[in-house]
């Protein structure tokens, strides 16, 4: 089983592995119980965040999350009707991840840019970010604008990336690794016990491959995967200072 306290928990913890300073935040929808957070994290002391780029992460944690929690890929049919054996949502991919949305930005501090820098610095952004970014599966660069003086003016250098943690997924972290099914990153592999929990079947008609869900286990991976996410943020707070430094 795995909660949100656990989620939050494991990127808190990963954060300050990495040196990240971070400033967690929850909340809770009454109506939809639906829980939220956002964690503000920057590197270095608070004192100068003024002048640092600085990284929002945040992401929803809704009843169906809960439900996937207790039961694994099985909630899913706990959530919306009565299980059956031969209910399609036991052999699916269509599992929603948990999606962890990543928005940087760093405040251009009135400084003048052309168009054309803009544009550059915007171009070069997105590819230094995404050289860095071994988690993300989108990469966004953009320029937030001011009204001054009756003309509009850069007022920051933003950045937005999504992740998706396939925690309920039936092959767990094998979605995360195509070519590598049981290797983290960093090197780690899994258990084999951890590995062979998920099979495949044939269908007789089609004669294609179908997953048969069962528990993934992220609490055996989801650490790691956290601590890969803040090296990520790290790397990309640092592209994005560096970027912004040079000059026009």
């Amino acid at each position: 089983m795995l909660t949100f306290e656990d989620v939050t928990g494991f990127f808190l913890k990963a954060a300050a592995e990495v040196g990240l300073t971070a400033h967690p935040e929850y909340w809770i929808n009454s109506r939809t119980m639906e829980r939220e957070f956002a964690c503000t994290c920057h590197i270095g002391s608070c004192e100068q965040v003024e002048n640092s780029s600085i990284c929002t992460v945040s992401f929803s944690w809704g009843s169906l999350d809960t439900a996937l929690s207790l039961e694994g890929p099985r909630g899913v049919c706990d959530f919306f009707h009565e299980p059956h054996a031969d209910c399609p949502h036991l052999r699916t991919r269509e599992i929603p991840a948990l999606v962890l949305d990543l928005s940087y930005s760093l405040s251009l501090k009135g400084a003048t840019f052309s168009e054309e820098t803009l544009l550059s610095l915007t171009q070069m952004l997105r590819l230094r970010a995404s050289e860095h970014s071994s988690r993300t599966i989108e990469t966004r660069p953009g320029v937030t604008l001011t009204l001054q003086d009756h003309r509009l003016v850069p007022e920051s250098l933003t950045l937005q990336q999504r992740v998706e943690l396939p925690i309920w997924h039936p092959e767990g972290l094998r979605g995360l690794h195509e070519s590598s099914p049981y290797q983290y990153s960093g090197g780690h592999t899994l258990s084999p016990s951890w590995s062979h929990r998920y099979s495949y079947e044939e269908e007789e008609e089609e004669g294609e491959a179908e997953i048969v869900a069962d528990d993934p286990h992220p609490e055996e991976w989801l650490p790691r995967v956290m601590v890969d996410v803040c090296q990520d943020i790290v790397h990309v707070l640092e592209a994005l200072s560096a970027v912004c430094s040079l000059p026009d």
